[in-house]
């Protein structure tokens, strides 16, 4: 009780006032350095470098805004306590220069949103030209393989058919099964059977790996656009919002300071 009877419930207040100011100084500089940090050193023609950074900040913009709180919460404890709500200097209210501060990085992360929406798409439009690069590589690895399957494949049999001893010599050696070794002797007197042979054989591997490589193919491009989509849908949503909240911050604080 004080001496006038009135309970001393005030007495807390200006230490509370006073931890809330300095943890939410604190907090503000802690997360401007750890900013600083990130885009330390800069590569701004490195789309790669853009999409990270980004990202980490935007990760990370929701520090300073609860730094801005417990400062203007500190502040109102202060002002409620004492009473006192004269602005005095503004360049010397550590208000101002927060509702500033505010409004920057406010612009900040508006300015951040359709930038990073932009390099995510172009990342992605990268991506899916790569992935169609390795799909039109693959094919082509593919018909020079079937190629040299298919040349491989003739010269061999050319051989057993100028040596028919040597095909019942593979028989005997369990190399070369009998309805082989049939089929093999029926192209002797038809050449024509024989490229048709080849030819089929390599249609059809021709149409099997083709349709893994189209498969592959699609599984790639889904995977890039959905992982497109997320990054862009959440970093730019998070960044509109921390935009929104810091300029809201900033422009109603120094409404309030220069109407005081």
């Amino acid at each position: 009780m004080t001496s006038s009877g009135t309970p001393a419930t005030n007495a807390p207040s200006p230490i509370a006032a006073l931890a809330l100011k300095l943890v939410g100084g604190i907090t503000i500089l802690a997360a401007l350095v750890d900013f600083l940090v990130l885009l330390l050193p800069p590569d701004l023609l490195n789309r790669g470098w853009q999409i990270s950074t980004t990202t980490q900040l935007v990760d990370r913009g929701i520090v300073p805004l609860v730094g801005i709180a417990l400062l203007f919460t500190g502040f109102w404890i202060e002002s409620f306590v004492s009473g006192k709500r004269n602005r005095g200097n503004l360049a010397m209210d550590a208000r101002f220069w927060t509702c500033l501060l505010a409004c920057v990085l406010g612009l900040l992360f508006a300015v951040l949103t359709p930038v990073h929406m932009n390099n995510v798409r172009l990342q992605s439009q990268e991506a899916l030209t790569q992935v169609s690069t390795e799909a039109s590589e693959a094919t082509t690895q593919l018909e020079q393989r079937l190629d040299a399957e298919v040349t491989q494949q003739r010269d061999r049999i050319t051989t057993l058919l100028s040596n028919p001893d040597q095909i019942e010599q593979l028989v005997a050696a369990g190399q070369v099964t009998e309805e082989q070794a049939s089929q093999i002797r029926e192209f002797q007197g038809d050449p024509n059977a024989l490229e048709e042979f080849l030819n089929g054989q390599a249609s059809e591997l021709r149409t099997r790996l083709e349709t893994e490589i189209g498969s592959r193919r699609q599984e790639a491009t889904k995977r890039v656009r959905s992982e497109a989509t997320k990054a862009s849908i959440r970093i730019s949503l998070s960044s509109i919002l921390l935009a929104i909240g810091y300029i809201g911050i900033g422009i109603s604080g120094m409404r309030r300071l220069l109407a005081i």
